[in-house]
């Protein structure tokens, strides 16, 4: 009789850690439901091929199995990527970089670029300018800026206002900041199409949580209906904030252990 020992609840645990990670990753990007369905596809696939040992459904599953997993990683490569850059983030290795390195001038870079955008969008929430600003963690924004035009200015208050302003060409789409600069405007998101959005929400909140799907990026938004201000980040809407909770979250987001 085979014994139940330590490498096996090892491997056991692993299974579970990494079924865990999956399953968040898929709830944060909206497709919950092919998880559940390539959930039941295994299920199945297990009991007709290993329990009930049917040879002919089970040689036609394993078939599936091999295609059905290069399909996937091809659909989701943007999910994938994201997976591995949050399984490297340096955050969860700490432990290691505070060997070799000093957070604190980090932290303070790293958390420049908080209040010139509050205010901005203070500002811009006063008088009703719809704007959408983007900032970039670990994940590379790239392609995303590649669609607008790239400024490369420094973070100034006055020019973030000066870009939303309601005559600007630029008004419309998204502002990319990186690398302690405005990179981009004008920028084309991918558009969240999450049924849990509420129907007042318009087309810069639906692309903020599209943007927070896709990548670990900070999405900021002013609604130009309502002057309310919201966040998106990590699959999640943070809505109708005030100015004193959008410095807090963006300032514990900017930080080293917050990312």
């Amino acid at each position: 009789m085979p014994t139940f020992g330590i490498k096996d609840a090892l491997d056991i645990i692993l299974v579970a850690v990494l079924l865990y990670y999956i399953y968040r990753l898929m709830k944060e990007s909206g497709t919950i439901n092919i998880f559940y369905g390539v959930m039941a596809f295994i299920v199945v696939w297990i009991i007709a091929s290993e329990i009930l040992a049917m040879r002919l459904i089970g040689t036609i599953l394993d078939k599936f199995m091999s295609i059905g997993l290069l399909i996937l990683v091809i659909l989701f490569q943007d999910q994938i990527k994201r997976f591995l850059v949050e399984v490297g983030s340096h955050r969860r290795w700490s432990f290691l970089a505070k060997m070799f390195h000093h957070h604190k001038a980090e932290g303070e870079s790293s958390a420049a670029w908080v209040l010139p955008v509050v205010y901005a969008c203070m500002n811009m929430s006063k008088s009703k300018t719809g704007a959408l600003i983007v900032v970039q963690q670990e994940m590379s924004l790239d392609n995303y800026a590649k669609s607008g035009d790239i400024i490369n200015a420094s973070i100034n208050t006055r020019l973030i206002e000066n870009i939303f302003f309601k005559n600007s060409p630029l008004h419309d789409g998204a502002m990319i900041i990186a690398n302690g600069k405005i990179e981009a405007a004008g920028c084309i998101l991918p558009v969240s199409h999450d049924s849990d959005v509420p129907r007042s929400m318009g087309l810069r909140h639906r692309s903020a949580l599209g943007i927070a799907q896709a990548t670990d990026a900070i999405a900021i938004v002013v609604s130009e209906e309502t002057g309310k201000i919201s966040i998106a980040y990590r699959g999640k809407l943070y809505p109708r904030l005030s100015s004193a909770e959008l410095e807090q979250r963006l300032a514990t987001l900017a930080a080293p252990s917050g990312k």
